[in-house]
């Protein structure tokens, strides 16, 4: 069996510090989703605005700009699992933000927690790419991806499902609890992950990174670089337009459905990466029309969620699909850079790719912020995701190899 599951269970198989690593992310993705489900939960509770629903997502990816540059910058001179145990740590701390936003009935301050996270992933992400490349062979890599993207998406699926099962049961304060317990293990894993790799002897290296001019990439480290940034494109208009599509759709109880198709994207963006064959990644990186099909699958499946208003059911299946086929493209551009990149400049890659998907994704939520208020959300979507799908369409065929 070649999928990415068997290849990441064969790597955790024969890791001792990877399956530690993979733990100590899945204990913290946990308490960020709890923290996601106080925030946008709360918000949907005290009636906030679609345009203050939309601006979350914004709040959410701006800050890891600057995180990416600290983050790179930090990986010459410091370990990189130092680096994930300090973000767990700091992790911690920023749960004071959303404490006092439910004392205080402050839409800011919880706003703020989400800008804390996206700065503290950005920092993550060239450290995490850093470790996984120091510490995995070339044939493991594949590996990688799939951790990458259990990560990625065991932050809704545990956080959500366990928030969308105890929001109305548990009160806000209990689940940030959790949260904060969440990240002291998570920490503590780490901490252990640091005693159990060789990574560590890594520390003693020459602290040199190469410039990654554009001009001195090949086509293909070019492509790689792009992925990340045209899936940001396409996906966050919709993503962030997803709590106020759920408030069109049922306005008289949409945290009841807006927290349930949190749940059912995340689902989706574990599930589709996975049935992907390992050996077959290099070639499926290459392939235009399956990545813009992917993508176009997604904006489809988001376009029709309107009509799905009566049927919860479909518009939950909606949503499943749609990230299923967004989350194929997520995991061919982390593998691509990972590939396609030498060690000595992989975190420095991953930082700018982090960094312009993070630049795209505020571009285009923008522009959705500012049109929601007066197309609403459908039409905002059309509007924004469309156009910026025909203009991926454009730059994948000019940097096609």
């Amino acid at each position: 069996m070649n999928s990415l599951l068997f290849a990441l269970l064969r790597a955790l198989r024969g890791h001792v510090w990877l399956r530690l690593l993979a733990f100590a992310f899945i204990l913290s993705s946990l308490g960020n989703g709890l923290t996601q489900v106080v925030v946008f939960g709360q918000l949907l509770r005290w009636q906030a605005s679609p345009t203050a629903l939309t601006l979350a997502w914004l709040l959410a990816t701006v800050p890891g700009f600057l995180g990416s540059l600290i983050g790179e910058r930090l990986c010459r001179t410091h370990p990189p699992l130092h680096l994930l145990i300090c973000c767990e740590l700091l992790g911690l701390l920023a749960l004071i933000l959303p404490l006092e936003g439910l004392r205080h009935h402050n839409v800011p301050l919880l706003l703020a927690v989400q800008s804390v996270e996206a700065l503290l992933a950005g920092m993550s992400w060239p450290a995490l790419a850093l470790t996984f490349k120091r510490g995995l062979s070339a044939q493991e890599l594949p590996a990688a991806t799939a951790m990458e993207n259990l990560i990625f998406a065991s932050q809704v699926l545990l956080g959500m499902g366990v928030g969308v099962l105890l929001f109305e049961r548990v009160s806000p304060l209990s689940l940030l609890v959790v949260d904060a317990i969440s990240f002291l293990a998570a920490s503590w894993l780490l901490w252990l992950t640091r005693q159990r790799t060789a990574i560590a002897a890594d520390d003693r290296r020459p602290k040199t990174q190469k410039p990654l001019g554009w001009a001195s990439l090949t086509l293909a480290q070019k492509r790689s670089l792009l992925l990340l940034p045209s899936l940001a494109a396409v996906g966050a208009p919709a993503m962030a337009l997803l709590p106020a599509l759920a408030q069109q759709m049922h306005p008289d109880d949409t945290a009841g459905l807006a927290l349930p198709l949190l749940f059912s994207r995340s689902l989706g963006q574990l599930c589709g990466p996975l049935l992907l064959n390992s050996r077959k990644m290099p070639e499926y990186v290459e392939r235009n029309r399956l990545l813009l099909g992917c993508l176009g699958i997604f904006l489809l499946a988001y376009a029709i969620m309107p009509m799905l208003s009566g049927f919860t059911a479909a518009a939950l299946g909606a949503i499943f699909i749609a990230h299923l086929a967004s989350n194929v493209v997520f995991a061919l551009g982390t593998f691509s850079v990972l590939h396609q990149f030498t060690e000595d400049v992989v975190s420095a890659a991953s930082a700018k790719a982090w960094r312009w998907q993070t630049l795209s994704a505020t571009l285009a939520t923008s522009i959705t912020v500012m049109l929601t208020s007066q197309l609403g959300a459908i039409y905002t979507l059309w509007c924004v995701s469309f156009c910026a799908l025909l203009l991926v369409g454009g730059v994948l065929f000019r940097y096609r190899t």
